[in-house]
């Protein structure tokens, strides 16, 4: 398997009602990389965001779902999703002012 580099990690975040509310506490929400690992998206999370101190990774893989399209039978692509809680000091991630 080839080296993964920062910016391959973190694929996009989550808008979604409940990473808003989660906003509150310090915890971001991202779409990472399925063979991602908890200390590269540590990693790449304080590389891409300056200032930002992260405590702790929490993440969750998620099955591609069954999907059909007349008698043909498919799947789509398994994700995953990392829960990302910063420090009390840390700046806030600039990406989700004004949401």
């Amino acid at each position: 398997m080839a080296a993964v580099l920062y910016y391959d990690v973190i694929l996009k975040p989550v808008i979604s009602e409940s990473s808003m509310n989660a906003m509150a506490e310090n915890k971001y929400t991202f779409l990472v990389a399925p063979e991602a690992t908890k200390t590269q998206i540590k990693e790449a999370v304080e590389k891409m965001f300056p200032g930002t101190k992260v405590d702790s990774v929490n993440t969750m893989n998620r099955p591609g779902k069954q999907k059909r399209r007349g008698m043909v039978f498919g799947k789509t692509a398994k994700t995953k999703k990392a829960v990302v809680t910063l420090t009390k000091d840390s700046e806030p991630i600039q990406i989700y002012q004004g949401l």
